[in-house]
């Protein structure tokens, strides 16, 4: 398991790919990962275009940087403290006869079970959101190459109801013909179902997996972060990159 260092929102994108490659290459054991952010940023789908899903003039006016990950699904709004990410990299015998939407279930049913514990009424929606009866708590996306699965979560804790709308384009016209929609639902952040701190909320969910999977400490690897850093150079970080669905 690995959690407590802040990277870029690029970086982490990066991260997430070469993490996914060390494990397909049996380099790293099955990993889990929780994420810090150090900026706020919209991030995109692979397959989602960038004109349909952000609103670029009110991202850069709100400092918001904009990247594109290597999974599907649609677009969120991430900032420092607002949100919990975590990421799972493991082999696919993990969810081998698994249809996707069994596989977003399985992988994403401790979380389930902590919140729930805690007080908040969630459930698993099909085919890959974590909800409850006052609205959507987060959304899971995945990839499966270089001989592994990702799986990644990011849940809202807090967000400005007002910002949300004017840098995602959610519900207003399309720009071009390309690209996988967001869908629009209601979100309900964590804050306003339960009193907790965003940190004793992640240290829970963190405690569930180790007691339902085992857990092991670990950090990440000299190695894995300069092969990241080079990705962004190369791939996450440029404008190529980001809009390869303009």
């Amino acid at each position: 398991m690995i959690s407590g260092e802040a990277f870029d929102p690029a970086m982490q994108m990066a991260l997430d790919e070469v993490l996914t490659y060390r494990v397909g290459r049996g380099e790293r054991p099955p990993t889990v990962r929780f994420w810090e952010w150090t900026a706020p940023a919209v991030v995109i789908g692979r397959f989602q275009s960038l004109r349909n899903e952000v609103d670029l003039e009110e991202a850069n006016r709100h400092g918001i940087t904009v990247v594109r990950r290597i999974t599907g699904g649609g677009a969120m709004l991430t900032e420092p403290g607002r949100v919990i990410t975590y990421s799972i990299y493991a082999p696919p015998e993990l969810v081998a006869g698994m249809s996707f939407q069994e596989s977003y279930a399985f992988l994403d049913a401790w979380v389930v079970e902590a919140l729930r514990v805690l007080g908040i009424d969630a459930w698993y929606q099909p085919i890959n959101d974590i909800t409850s009866a006052n609205g959507k708590i987060g959304g899971a996306a995945q990839a499966r190459r270089h001989g592994a699965v990702l799986h990644h979560t990011t849940m809202a804790y807090d967000i400005d109801p007002e910002k949300v709308p004017r840098v995602i384009r959610i519900g207003r016209e399309k720009l071009s013909d390309k690209g996988v929609r967001s869908a629009e639902r209601r979100v309900a952040p964590l804050r306003q179902q339960t009193n907790l701190p965003r940190e004793t909320i992640q240290e829970f969910l963190i405690r569930t997996f180790a007691e339902r999977h085992g857990l092991e400490e670990g950090t990440l690897r000299p190695d894995e972060i300069d092969e990241a850093r080079e990705l962004v150079r190369t791939k996450f970080g440029t404008w190529e990159w980001t809009a390869i669905l303009p």
